[in-house]
């Protein structure tokens, strides 16, 4: 017989942009027109630059083993991007590369967690924070995040954390923001360097999003005073340049954590491939004029959905201060039609229409703050944009339909009406 799983791994539920993306797919298979706006993927193509470089790595061999923490030509690029974008000043002895960002969550939980330590959470959250929590025995605790205040931090929270938690050892900080957009402005990050400096509490700072601020700049709290000593930053090139499929990121932190995240790495994957990281050294060195030619195209799609968005009766979407998201909230809509803002997103994309669909998120998707909104990216042509409005707006409209879809979907009924916040 089939040996059994452990308690996490039965535990475990997968990321539901891929889901989702996955269900799309089928449907796409079988002749159904959808709109896909469910997975963070920019439509844009890797900077030239870094495509030349990778190519040309590979003819030139560098295909074998390298260092675990990072070749060296790509931890001194890091190291002089942050410099230079973000007013840093760190060296490449505080940089190590990663296949993306994601995989620094389990690093860092690893490095920093025992077994019942406490871990604050803004919620919405990225849906794959909760299971690498749990792979190390921590415990997540959950501050949410309101539309009344632009999803910003609740410094509160973070204070009651210290104060009243058993054992608070770390705080999981994402800005810009995925699934709202929020933005942690740079008072948010002072106040809060001030709250845990010299405290023994580590941050995961998660800057994915960190080209994609749409009013003034990215900040990061490895700026404020001594917290490089307290944080890991991790960045990835997925989103700013593109390069997704190259599962390429990198961390920053002092070196004593960067020698320890390496020793992680090393027993985890082993490396980064080294033609890779020579791709995204010349991402940053040589491809960030494209970038930010594609950077200011987002964030004129994001302003035009959320525009558009806010012309559909009982739909609220702020401007997100970042990312590529629109975290409309469709409370009224869920209300009055008895369904969830999750199985919205499914009626969208199943049982609207027979020959279109919309493919996006319901906001439970990232912890049960997020009920009652949605989550659309924008990585679609602009007229693909305005079709997905339009048909959100005719959908909404046949209750008949919903409730047909709910006799067989029965899941996806509201028990209890959605409040907003």
């Amino acid at each position: 017989m089939p040996a059994s799983f452990s308690n996490f791994a039965s535990s475990v539920t997968a990321e539901t942009a891929f889901t989702v993306l996955a269900a799309a797919k089928r449907l796409i298979a079988a002749g159904k027109d959808i709109i896909e706006l469910e997975i963070g993927d920019s439509p844009f193509s890797t900077p030239a630059p870094a495509v030349e470089a990778g190519i040309q790595a590979i003819r030139d061999g560098r295909t074998h083993y390298g260092p675990s923490v990072g070749i060296p030509e790509f931890r001194e690029a890091a190291a002089e991007y942050v410099n230079r974008e973000y007013e840093l000043s760190v060296a490449s002895e505080n940089v190590i590369a990663g296949p993306g960002a994601k995989n620094f969550e389990q690093l860092f939980c690893e490095a920093f967690l025992n077994p019942g330590d406490g871990v604050l959470v803004f919620s919405p959250h990225f849906p794959t924070y909760p299971p690498n929590i749990a792979r190390r025995g921590g415990r997540m605790v959950l501050s949410a995040l309101k539309h009344a205040h632009d999803f910003r931090p609740n410094l509160d929270d973070v204070r009651r954390f210290l104060e009243e938690d058993p054992s608070p050892k770390a705080i999981f900080l994402n800005s810009p923001h995925n699934p709202t957009g929020g933005i942690t402005l740079l008072e948010d990050l002072a106040a809060l360097a001030e709250i845990v400096r010299e405290r023994d509490i580590a941050v995961f700072s998660d800057e994915p999003y960190d080209r994609m601020v749409w009013n003034g700049r990215h900040h990061s709290l490895l700026a404020q005073p001594g917290m490089i000593d307290q944080t890991v930053a991790a960045y990835t090139f997925s989103k700013s340049f593109s390069m997704s499929g190259w599962r390429l990121g990198f961390a920053v932190s002092n070196t004593k954590t960067i020698e320890m995240l390496g020793k992680l790495t090393n027993t985890a994957l082993s490396c980064v491939p080294p033609f890779t990281q020579l791709a995204g050294a010349a991402a940053m060195r040589e491809g960030c004029d494209e970038r930010d030619r594609q950077m200011n195209e987002f964030g004129r799609k994001v302003k035009q959905l959320v525009d558009e968005l806010n012309q559909v009766e009982g739909v609220s979407c702020l401007m997100p201060g970042g990312s590529f998201y629109a975290f409309p909230s469709v409370a009224p809509i869920c209300n009055r039609l008895g369904i969830t803002s999750h199985g919205l997103a499914m009626y969208l994309l199943e049982g609207a229409d027979d020959a279109r669909g919309v493919a996006c998120l319901g906001g439970e998707c990232f912890g049960e703050a997020g009920a009652g909104f949605l989550r659309l990216s924008c990585a679609e042509p602009d007229h693909r944009l305005s079709a997905a409005v339009s048909f959100i707006a005719g959908a909404i409209k046949q209750s008949s339909r919903v409730e047909s879809y709910l006799t067989t979907h029965v899941a996806y009924r509201l028990a209890t009406p959605y409040a907003f916040a």
